[in-house]
C-alpha cells in the first residue's frame, strides 16, 4: 500500500477551540424551550450537539419524552412547523449569549501553533451558522486563535453527520485527499463528519460536550469526581467510532505524529475511507 502524507486538520468550534464544555448552545436552548413551556434536560440538550442548529432543535422536538411533554403541553404533537417556531429563539438566544463564551481554551493556540509548524494546515466546521460564526470569530482572533479556512453548515447542503464541510474545508485548503485530513471535535456528530468524509478521527472528552462543564466547574470538581466522567465519555466517543478519544486538543500533537507514522506506512482510518473501499470493490470484481 502506497504510503501518504497528513496535510490537514480540521477542528470543530464550541468544547474544541473555544467554550470550554461547549456551554453557550444548551444554555440557549435550555431557555428556549423553558421559555415554550416545556424544560428540557441537560442531557436532552446535549444528546445531539454538533449538528446546525435547527436540525440539532429538530432532533431534540423527536426525543419520545420531549415529544410526549409538547403534546401535554400544546395538545398537539411537535411538527416541522414547531421547528421553525422554535428556531428562531434559539438563534436569538444563542446570539445573545455567544461574546460570553468565546474563551480560547487553555492550550489550543500551543497545538495549532506546533500543528503549523510540521506544515498541516488548520481547517474548521461548526453547528453555528454562519452569522452566529460572525460574532465569535473576531472574539476568537483576539485571542490569538484563526484557523486557515472557516466553513459553516449554511454554506454546504448539509450540516453533520454529513461530509460536506469537510468537502468544503479540502476546497478552500487545497488539499487532498481526504485521508490526509485529520478531524478534531468533542461530539459523535463529530466523529461521523469525519467518517463519512474518510477522514481520520480524534475526539475529545474533558473540555466538550460529553463532560459539559465549564472551565472552572471543571477545575472545582474533586479529582476523584473527574476520573468516572472522563471513563464515561472515553467509552461513549469510542463507540462513536473515533479513531483516538484523548482530554484535550493540547493532547493531539502527540497522537497526530502517531497517525503520521500510519499514513507513512501506508494505514488508512479503517474501511470508512471511500477511495480505498472503491478500489477493494473494484479489486473484487475483477
Amino acid at each position: 500500500m502506497n504510503s501518504y502524507e497528513l496535510t490537514a486538520v480540521v477542528l470543530d468550534w464550541a468544547g474544541t477551540t473555544i467554550d470550554h464544555g461547549c456551554v453557550s448552545p444548551v444554555a440557549a436552548l435550555e431557555q428556549t424551550f423553558a421559555d415554550a413551556g416545556v424544560p428540557i434536560t441537560r442531557d436532552e440538550a446535549r444528546a445531539s450537539m454538533g449538528m446546525l442548529k435547527r436540525d440539532h432543535v429538530r432532533a431534540i422536538l423527536q426525543i419520545p419524552d420531549v415529544a410526549e411533554r409538547w403534546f401535554a403541553a400544546t395538545g398537539h404533537m411537535p411538527d416541522e412547523a414547531v421547528v421553525e417556531e422554535i428556531y428562531p429563539h434559539v438563534d436569538l438566544e444563542l446570539k445573545t449569549i455567544l461574546p460570553q463564551h468565546c474563551a480560547v481554551i487553555p492550550g489550543v493556540i500551543e497545538a495549532v501553533t506546533w500543528m503549523r509548524s510540521t506544515g498541516l494546515v488548520i481547517g474548521s466546521s461548526t453547528g453555528f451558522t454562519s452569522a452566529m460564526m460572525s460574532i465569535i470569530v473576531p472574539l476568537a482572533e483576539a485571542q490569538g486563535y484563526r484557523p486557515d479556512a472557516l466553513v459553516y453548515p449554511d454554506q454546504v447542503p448539509a450540516g453533520r453527520p454529513a461530509p460536506f464541510m469537510m468537502y468544503r474545508n479540502a476546497l478552500e485548503l487545497g488539499r487532498a485527499p481526504l485521508c490526509g485530513f485529520v478531524k478534531i471535535g468533542d461530539t459523535v456528530s463529530d466523529v461521523q463528519e469525519g467518517q463519512s468524509a474518510g477522514a481520520w478521527t480524534i475526539a475529545l472528552t474533558r473540555t466538550g460536550n460529553q463532560i459539559g462543564l465549564s472551565l472552572a466547574e471543571w477545575q472545582a470538581l474533586p479529582v476523584e469526581e473527574r476520573t468516572p466522567l472522563l471513563a464515561i465519555a472515553y467509552r461513549s466517543l469510542r463507540a462513536a467510532g473515533a479513531d483516538y478519544v484523548v482530554e484535550s486538543l493540547a493532547d493531539c500533537p502527540a497522537i497526530i505524529e502517531q497517525i503520521r507514522k500510519r499514513a507513512r506506512n501506508g494505514e488508512f482510518p479503517g474501511d470508512r475511507n471511500p477511495t480505498q473501499a472503491l478500489l477493494r470493490s473494484s479489486s473484487a470484481r475483477q
